[in-house]
C-alpha cells in the first residue's frame, strides 16, 4: 500500500504546478470532478488506516492518551477533527460496508458519509438489517443531489421510504439519536495567540446555542447612529460583558486555589527502595510505583515514618514544589511539557527529574510540569526528561520506539 500511495503522490504532485488557465471550460470542470473524487477515495484509504491505528493501540503505545490526540499531534488536526476521524472510522469497519465502498467509489462525500453511517446505524437499531441495506442506496443517491446539511434533513424521515409501517415510532428514536449525537459533538476551544489573544471555535447543543442567543442578543444592538463597529465586534464585545455580569454575580466557583491534600504514609526505607506499598489516610493502599508518582504532586502532604514509627517528613515546605517555585515551572513550561500535550497548568502534576526519595533537590532545575496521564506514563515506561541547555524540559524516548533516541520538547505552551 505504502508504494502505491507514493505513486499517488507523485502523480497529484505532477498536477500541481499544470496551467489551469489554459484549459477550456469543459476540461477544467471535469478536472474538479476529478481531483473532487480522487479526494474522497483518498479519505476511505485513511479512515482504513486510522480504524487499524485505533485498533492496534500504536497512539497509546507511542505515549499518547488517545487516538485522536496522536492523530493532532502527527496530522495536525484539531482533537475535535482527529475524533469525528475515529469514530467514523469505526462506524465504516462495523457498519454496513456499502457506506465505505460508495466513499471509496468517490461518489459521497466524507461529511455525507457520516451522515449515512448516523442514520443508518438508527434505522438498522429500529428497523433491522434489511431496512439498513435499503436506506444506503436510497441516502446515497441523495447524496448525489444534496450537501450534507440537507441530506441530514432529509434523512430524518428515511424510514417512510423504507419502513413505512415503523416510521412512526422510529421518527422518535431518530430525534433521540441526533441529540444523542448533539450531544458527543458539543466542545469550546480556546487557543491562545502569540500576541496574548484567544482564538475562540466550537459547536453548541442546541439548548446552549439558546441560552448563548437569549443571553448575548440584547447586548449586540448598536449603541447609537455613530456605532461603527460591525457585527462580528459587537458580539465579542457583548461576550466581554456577559463575563463581567457573570463575575459579579459571586456565585461562581472558586478556582485557582490550593486541591485538597492528600496524605499518603510509607516508610521512608520503602520509599527510597521503591519496594513498600502506602496507604491513604482513607485507609486504602497504594502501590509501591503510584505512591512514588504521588509524591512528586505538590498537592500530596507525605507523612514519612522512621523505623520506629516515627514521623520524619510531614509535607516539609522545602520538599513540595508549591508557591513562588511553582509559579516559576509554570511560567517556563506554560503546560504539560510532554511532546504533543496541550494540558493547561492547572491539571499539571510538578514532577521531580531526579526523585525526592533518591536525594533529588526541590528546585526549578529538578522539576517539570506533567499532567496526570504523562506523569503516569513516565513513572511506567522508558521515557526519560531533562533539562536541554537552555534550561526548558526535553523528553528522550525509548529505543524501540527511536534508535536514535533523539530528544522531543513541547512546543505547545513556548512562546516564540
Amino acid at each position: 500500500m505504502v508504494e502505491e500511495l507514493a505513486q499517488a503522490d507523485d502523480a497529484v504532485a505532477a498536477c500541481v504546478d499544470d496551467a489551469a488557465w489554459a484549459l477550456a471550460d469543459d476540461e477544467l470542470v471535469a478536472a474538479l470532478d476529478a481531483a473532487h473524487r480522487l479526494e474522497q477515495r483518498l479519505a476511505a484509504v485513511t479512515l482504513a488506516l486510522v480504524r487499524e491505528i485505533d485498533g492496534r493501540g500504536t497512539a497509546r503505545a507511542q505515549g499518547a492518551s488517545s487516538t485522536a490526540v496522536w492523530l493532532r499531534e502527527r496530522l495536525r488536526l484539531t482533537v475535535p477533527a482527529a475524533r469525528r476521524l475515529v469514530d467514523l472510522a469505526a462506524a465504516l469497519d462495523t457498519g454496513n460496508p456499502g457506506i465505505r465502498q460508495a466513499l471509496a467509489d468517490g461518489h459521497i462525500t466524507l461529511d455525507q458519509a457520516r451522515v449515512i453511517a448516523d442514520t443508518v446505524t438508527t434505522v438498522h437499531t429500529s428497523a433491522g438489517a434489511q431496512a439498513a441495506d435499503k436506506a444506503v442506496g436510497v441516502l446515497v443517491d441523495w447524496a448525489g443531489q444534496f450537501d450534507p446539511t440537507l441530506l441530514r434533513k432529509l434523512s430524518t424521515r428515511i424510514l417512510d421510504h423504507v419502513a413505512p409501517d415503523i416510521a412512526g415510532a422510529a421518527a422518535q428514536a431518530a430525534l433521540e439519536a441526533d441529540a444523542r449525537r448533539t450531544n458527543r459533538d458539543r466542545h469550546v476551544t480556546m487557543s491562545t495567540l502569540t500576541d496574548g489573544r484567544l482564538r475562540l471555535t466550537g459547536i453548541l447543543d442546541s439548548e446552549t446555542a439558546g441560552l448563548l442567543r437569549a443571553a448575548i442578543d440584547p447586548l449586540t444592538a448598536p449603541s447609537g447612529p455613530d456605532d461603527q463597529r460591525c457585527a462580528g465586534q459587537r458580539r465579542h464585545d457583548a461576550l466581554a460583558d456577559l463575563c463581567r455580569l457573570s463575575l459579579r454575580t459571586r456565585e461562581l466557583p472558586e478556582h485557582g486555589g490550593d486541591p485538597a491534600q492528600v496524605v499518603v504514609t510509607t516508610s521512608y526505607d520503602a520509599l527510597a527502595g521503591q519496594l513498600g506499598a502506602g496507604t491513604l489516610d482513607t485507609g486504602l493502599h497504594l502501590t509501591p510505583e503510584t505512591v512514588r508518582r504521588l509524591a512528586c504532586d505538590a498537592a500530596i502532604l507525605p507523612a514519612v515514618l522512621g523505623g520506629t514509627g516515627q514521623v520524619l517528613d510531614v509535607g516539609r515546605q522545602r520538599r513540595l514544589i508549591t508557591g513562588p517555585l511553582r509559579r516559576a515551572l509554570v511560567l517556563r513550561d506554560g503546560g504539560c511539557a510532554f511532546p504533543g500535550c496541550d494540558r493547561p497548568p492547572r491539571w499539571c502534576d510538578a514532577h521531580h527529574i531526579r526523585h525526592w526519595a533518591d536525594g533529588g533537590d526541590t528546585n526549578l532545575t529538578n522539576a517539570v510540569l506533567l499532567c496526570g496521564h504523562h506523569h503516569r506514563h513516565l513513572h511506567h515506561n522508558d521515557w526519560t526528561v531533562r533539562l536541554g541547555n537552555d534550561g526548558h524540559p526535553e523528553f528522550v524516548p525509548p529505543a524501540w520506539l527511536d534508535p536514535d533516541q533523539l530528544p522531543r520538547r513541547n512546543h505547545y505552551h513556548r512562546r516564540t
